[in-house]
């Protein structure tokens, strides 16, 4: 081979290995910013999986302790009257709260910030009880009547209250079932229902839907035990579905009489019952206080928010309260 051809060909082998010198070295450039990206992106990732989980964290304790403001509360109401009506001082809600110098929310000095906190609390015994609608397993006639009442006020099927009553029935009396086959095994093979608990609860029932539900959730409730309604605090529909023999304006007339003096016992009640057609209810039926109380309270920080539906019970005489359960919404 000639000279000037073996500089030629040698020339071109070199460029050769030039050219693929560089592309590998744009090649493993190109990687090494992927690589740095992707370790940005999970680090970014990761970051704000840990924020988010502290601003979940956050607003538990805060609502952890409204909880424990709103006992207080009734525990002191307790302590002053055991006569419950909309003008105390639970019934006042509480609107939006900032909390920026309580919640340590992260963010700089200059930055803006929203950690708010708003909620009430509302008489759970202003509506119709659905627990009162069976007992020991056993129906019970005036109850089914009165949720078919409200029922038939609303333009619903009032079927859906003997449906309704069967189902809470089913909840208090033992069905025998095979172990691991559903529902909640007391050890020797008897299991029962779940109990209702939620409005929602109704879903589980033939005929009920959301806007049905929805139509309902601020006029019924599931509580643990039977309870009358207060007629300080109910509405007039929940007292007409209630009280047998009045009607939606006779019971707005028991509101409007309790909106300028509210019943301060079972004897003013009695005594301010001016419907001859009707008797006046006992107090298994009404009543002027109140053992069970719903609150309602609603974090913001920054972008998230928590709701949450709480139900308290509270102890006669005493005052003594306790959370029966926690909803988060």
């Amino acid at each position: 081979m000639q000279p000037d051809i073996r500089r030629k060909f040698r020339y071109q082998l070199q460029g050769r290995q030039t050219g693929v010198a560089i592309v590998t070295a744009l090649l493993l450039a190109a990687l090494a910013i992927t690589l740095v990206m992707s370790l940005f992106g999970l680090q970014n990732v990761q970051v704000r999986s840990i924020e988010n989980q502290r601003f979940q964290l956050q607003k538990q304790w805060v609502i952890r302790g409204a909880l424990d403001w709103a006992r207080l509360i009734l525990r002191e109401d307790a302590k002053v009257t055991q006569v419950d009506y909309l003008g105390e001082p639970w019934s006042v809600p509480l609107e939006d709260t900032k909390l920026d110098q309580y919640v340590d929310n992260g963010l700089g000095s200059d930055d803006a910030s929203e950690a708010t906190l708003s909620g009430y609390i509302t008489d759970a015994q202003s509506r119709l009880n659905l627990t009162n609608l069976a007992a020991n397993g056993v129906l019970v006639p005036t109850e089914v009547q009165a949720f078919e009442r409200l029922l038939l006020a609303l333009r619903m099927d009032s079927g859906l209250a003997v449906l309704t009553a069967n189902m809470v029935a089913s909840t208090q009396e033992p069905v025998t079932q095979s172990p691991g086959a559903g529902g909640s095994d007391n050890g020797d093979g008897k299991a029962t229902t779940l109990t209702m608990t939620q409005v929602d609860d109704l879903l589980s029932i033939p005929g009920f839907t959301p806007e049905s539900i929805a139509r309902l959730k601020e006029l019924v409730v599931f509580l643990p035990i039977p309870t009358p309604i207060n007629v300080n605090t109910a509405s007039a529909q929940v007292m007409s579905a209630k009280i047998p023999g009045i009607s939606l304006s006779d019971a707005q007339q028991l509101v409007t009489s309790r909106d300028r003096a509210y019943f301060r016992s079972m004897t003013d009640f009695a005594a301010r019952w001016v419907y001859s057609n009707a008797a006046a209810p006992d107090s298994t039926v009404v009543n002027t206080q109140t053992n069970y109380f719903i609150v309602h309270g609603k974090v913001r920080l920054n972008r998230s928010a928590l709701d949450v539906d709480a139900l308290i019970e509270r102890t006669p005489v005493t005052g003594i309260t306790r959370v029966v359960w926690i909803r988060e919404n």
